[in-house]
């Protein structure tokens, strides 16, 4: 389009389907262009640092690197890209994470179809959009939250290094393949692991996953 800037975006879904609806959507707009799609949250991370589009659609619940978590990944890249969630969870918590972590955006997958186009100009404009789907307290709370210095939940203490091994550990990763991925010693997983059962005031590895699926570092079935 002559005179129109176009807006680049890369997709983030580990599902191939809900990827290739989210880019039929927005290339029908004929403003937005889909550069790239990721399977997980490292990969997207990876195609932000490489192609630095203008926004990131990610899901919240991603394997080997969670949405909020990728959020907080690209804001430390240091590039423009904005970052908008796509995903099933509505929970306040969530939506909270995403707007402290960075996020431009929160969407609800069940009500995409124009309001997806709406949010991604939005952030590229650097406004925040949220889903008339989530509750309008959401906003409040939020601004409460940071004029007030609210209490943090066990969860929201998590150093981003500890989410993401909780994640890897919920994902039923051994402390070995963790160490592998992270480039780190088996000891030093071992100390992620006895810090978050300490922060979290959890006792095993089905503690561990309660709160890994309540924070939707993983999921059991979309």
């Amino acid at each position: 389009m002559r005179g129109v800037s176009v807006i680049r975006v890369v997709v983030a879904d580990d599902h191939h389907l809900v990827r290739q609806g989210i880019r039929a959507l927005l290339e029908k707009a004929g403003d937005i262009e889909v550069v790239g799609e990721a399977a997980d949250g490292r990969e997207a991370v990876e195609l932000v640092e490489r192609l630095a589009p203008d926004v990131l659609v990610t899901d919240m619940a991603m394997p080997r690197l969670s949405g909020d978590q990728a959020i907080g990944r690209v804001r430390a890249l240091g590039v423009a890209t904005e970052v908008i969630v796509l995903s099933m969870y509505s929970d306040e918590t969530l939506v909270r994470q995403a707007l402290r972590d960075g996020a431009r955006g929160y969407l609800l997958k069940r009500s995409v179809t124009e309001e997806l186009l709406l949010a991604v100009r939005a952030a590229s404009r650097g406004e925040i959009y949220l889903s008339p789907a989530i509750s309008g307290s959401i906003v409040a709370d939020f601004l409460t939250l940071q004029t007030d210095g609210g209490a943090p939940s066990p969860f929201e203490r998590l150093t981003s290094r500890e989410r993401e091994v909780l994640q890897l550990v919920a994902e039923g990763h051994t402390n070995k393949a963790i160490a592998q991925m992270l480039t780190v010693s088996v000891k030093t997983v071992e100390k992620h692991r006895a810090n978050l059962m300490s922060k979290l005031n959890v006792h095993d590895l089905a503690g561990l996953m309660c709160v890994a699926i309540k924070q939707a570092l993983i999921f059991l079935d979309e």
